[in-house]
């Protein structure tokens, strides 16, 4: 069964890195002999498009293509599929080797330890990481818990469109969601996304702990421009009340809220069990402090304290 799994990815890669225009299906259907037995058209579909996703993960580019007809091609151009001469000093070997290392707990694990395979088949010296078989004290992880990490990564890859449920922070109830996804990014341990709402018709950032259900690809193209630079962490930082020019007074719980306290310019202890924080006040800081529910208490500005209030208030309408 591997033998022959093997060998049609095997056929596949050379029939689309072989053609100098777009192969249809029905056209790679008649030039592969596994797929000419594959019993009916439905098990053809499902077989060739696991053999395709396989194929891109093992980090073949393929191109889809719409031709005037509007049928559907693919191909893989050869100077798409061919990696420069590989030439990489000790230091910048190392920097790869520890980067790999992580997503030792990610779903990301197995692609990274390939792109390693390949670098050192492609000159990268076996020698290269010097980490490796070590035990550091400190050693780089990113979490990756949310169930939409996955299937959001592959959607940015293939610049797919996609569906899903999302909760905003002073909502009960979760909303749909139609997004052309640009680039994840990973910042104060939470996964954000960035891309396109389409029904908002503007950029938007999502936390993905608050997307809920499924996420579902959408067919067709990208309505709107991908821009060369996509500053996800600014933009959550930004929401997140970072670089505020004013500032702003809260009442902390004792032993809570510690992204709170390492944000803050001035910390008093107090001895009724609640802090006195200091913290930059910008745009969003009232959405995040919400996420904190009865272990903050805004003391002023007043505009803030108001913004918490009326949030609080429409999550408990629901």
């Amino acid at each position: 069964m591997a033998i022959a799994k093997a060998e049609r990815l095997m056929n596949l890669a050379l029939c689309l890195l072989g053609t100098r225009r777009p192969l249809s299906k029905r056209e790679l259907r008649g030039s592969i002999e596994a797929y000419l037995e594959a019993g009916n058209d439905e098990s053809f579909n499902r077989m060739f498009e696991r053999d395709k996703d396989d194929l891109r993960e093992l980090g073949l580019v393929i191109e889809t293509v719409e031709n005037l007809e509007g049928e559907i091609g693919y191909l893989a151009r050869r100077d798409s599929n061919r990696l420069p001469p590989v030439s990489l000093d000790a230091e910048e070997a190392a920097a790869l080797g520890l980067a790999a290392k992580v997503w030792q707990q990610a779903r990301l694990a197995g692609a990274a330890s390939g792109a390693l395979q390949k670098l050192r088949a492609g000159g990268m010296p076996e020698a290269g990481d010097p980490y490796e078989g070590q035990h550091s004290a400190i050693e780089p992880r990113i979490p990756v818990h949310e169930a939409a990490f996955e299937p959001l990564m592959l959607a940015c890859r293939d610049r797919r469109p996609v569906a899903f449920e999302y909760r905003k922070s002073n909502a009960a109830r979760p909303e749909p969601r139609q997004v052309e996804p640009w680039a994840l990014e990973c910042w104060r341990g939470h996964w954000y996304l960035a891309g396109y709402d389409r029904d908002r018709g503007a950029e938007r950032v999502f936390r993905l702990s608050r997307i809920t259900g499924k996420v579902r690809s959408r067919a067709g193209k990208y309505t709107a421009e991908v821009p060369d630079v996509v500053t996800v962490r600014e933009t959550v930082a930004s929401w997140a009340g970072e670089g505020g020019e004013r500032s702003a007074l809260i009442r902390l719980r004792a032993g809570a809220g510690y992204p709170l306290r390492a944000k803050a310019t001035a910390v008093r202890e107090g001895a009724d069990g609640w802090d006195e924080l200091e913290i930059p006040y910008g745009h969003g800081l009232d959405a995040w402090l919400v996420e904190f529910g009865p272990d903050v208490v805004v003391v002023e500005p007043a505009d803030l304290r108001a913004d918490v209030v009326d949030r609080l208030r429409a999550v408990a309408r629901g």
